[in-house]
């Protein structure tokens, strides 16, 4: 797959779900690449005609600073290039938060950590760390859709920060059910809080795949990031549960139609460009990929690139 060759035109209606869409994690399973592998794919994908796709360089907090001994060479001095860069923490958010304001104040502009993604366990926790979060960083807490966890959306939103849900990983197991996903995302939309996913949201329409790239990888359902993205545009224009539930398990690529000014569902169910800006606005973000090529490649496919 050669990302410089774009087959046709993108349409707008395709530009505006997914500008910024990917927030590449190639240090993460299961592609789990090296620092240097990681950091010279970001550079090239930067660089190719689909980078409009492209959203942040996603590191673990620490390996912070391996990660800029790795990029330096690439990253130039203008704020109007740079790298935007998610820091995903350990245990401590506070020293994380320390370390990402001094990094920043070290190798700023041209490179700036603007976005934490943090596991909440309480409401006390998100109230505390959004409070000592530095000017122009937003938090995304990682929030397991278990009993109560609306109290800590609820927390986020009167934080004025975002959500994540994990939807998937290297296991069967690890990737939650559909109404699962539904209600989390109905209760973000409520609450007026935007969020990102991550993990095992590799292809576009929901399959059965391999879980890893390994030869002798078991297989499962992965959810599709098309069918996440349309499924969050019908849940602010507040369709029924089981509708959203059909989105979220619809197998058939036939039936996702793009237009130039819109998108429809099985024919009949649209969201215009409008709609299509406010559920990237007011609902999903960004999804975490180990993968920027399978994505690309899925969609050309589709015939959308």
């Amino acid at each position: 797959m050669d990302n410089n060759v774009p087959n046709q035109p993108v349409m707008e209606s395709v530009r505006t779900l997914l500008a910024g869409a990917i927030d590449y994690a190639g240090l993460f399973p299961p592609s789990q690449l090296s620092m240097p592998e990681a950091v010279i794919n970001y550079a090239t994908y930067r660089n190719s005609n689909y980078k409009w796709m492209l959203g942040r360089f996603v590191v673990g907090i620490g390996r912070l600073g391996e990660f800029y001994e790795c990029a330096r060479d690439f990253i130039s001095r203008d704020a109007a290039t740079a790298w935007r860069v998610s820091v995903v923490t350990a245990d401590n958010p506070f020293e994380a938060i320390r370390q990402v304001e001094d990094f920043n104040a070290a190798n700023g502009p041209g490179i700036v950590c603007d976005t934490l993604e943090i596991k909440a366990m309480t409401a006390y926790e998100i109230e505390s760390v959004s409070t000592t979060l530095p000017f122009g960083v937003q938090a995304f807490f990682e929030i397991a859709p278990v009993e109560g966890y609306t109290d800590l959306i609820a927390a986020t939103a009167a934080a004025g920060q975002c959500a994540k849900i994990r939807t998937g990983g290297v296991t069967a197991d690890a990737f939650p059910r559909s109404e699962t996903i539904v209600r989390f995302v109905e209760s973000c939309v409520a609450a007026g809080v935007p969020f990102k996913a991550t993990a095992g949201l590799h292809h576009p329409i929901r399959c059965f795949r391999p879980l890893t790239y390994e030869a002798n990888s078991a297989k499962g359902t992965m959810h599709g990031f098309l069918n996440l993205f349309l499924m969050t545009g019908f849940a602010i224009e507040s369709y029924r549960r089981s509708f959203l539930e059909s989105v979220m398990e619809e197998e058939f690529e036939e039936v996702f139609e793009f237009e130039p000014t819109d998108v429809k569902w099985r024919n009949e169910f649209a969201l215009s460009l409008h709609q299509i800006e406010r559920l990237r606005r007011d609902g999903i973000r960004s999804f975490g990929s180990c993968s920027f090529d399978e994505p690309i490649a899925d969609l050309q496919a589709l015939g959308m690139l």
